[in-house]
């Protein structure tokens, strides 16, 4: 079971979900697309595999994996992410990019188009542009129904 932290703040929300030791290199390793729980097992060294199905397990019970049976006698799965899943792609990129900077200098994220090193920003839509991460807060969501003051 994950570990809980009492704290009502998303970061301590998500990692009670996908903070353990394996879960996101699961996402890792199945953003490239449908997995085999041997395939998974593989990839992953030192995961036990009662572990593996357990997570994988929880996995779908948050929406995050779909499992799609391949095989009737005896049952096969192949396992996939959800879009939910899927965003946490840009997760497992920031992790990536700070790794390769700070703890294992051997690889670096780049553009497969042209081999330049990449950049994890913040971008806002509504003014079109990059946004500084100093100038990014977390807020509280406005409860629906309710209005709002402006100055």
């Amino acid at each position: 079971m994950a570990k809980r932290y009492g704290q009502a703040c998303p970061v301590a929300k998500s990692l009670e979900l996908v903070g353990d030791r394996w879960t996101l290199l699961l996402v890792r390793d199945l953003l490239g697309g449908a997995r085999r729980f041997r395939d998974l097992q593989l990839s992953l060294p030192g995961i036990a595999p009662n572990l593996l199905s357990d997570r994988l397990k929880l996995m779908e019970e948050h929406g995050l994996v779909e499992r799609r049976f391949y095989s009737d006698h005896p049952p096969r799965a192949a396992y996939a992410l959800t879009d939910k899943a899927r965003e946490l792609g840009t997760v497992i990129g920031a992790l990536a990019a700070w790794g390769s900077r700070h703890v294992h200098r051997k690889t670096t994220l780049v553009h497969a188009g042209c081999g330049r090193p990449v950049e994890l920003r913040y971008y806002c839509p509504r003014c079109a542009g990059r946004v500084p991460g100093r100038a990014v807060e977390l807020r509280r969501r406005r409860a629906a129904g309710r209005a709002t003051r402006r100055a």
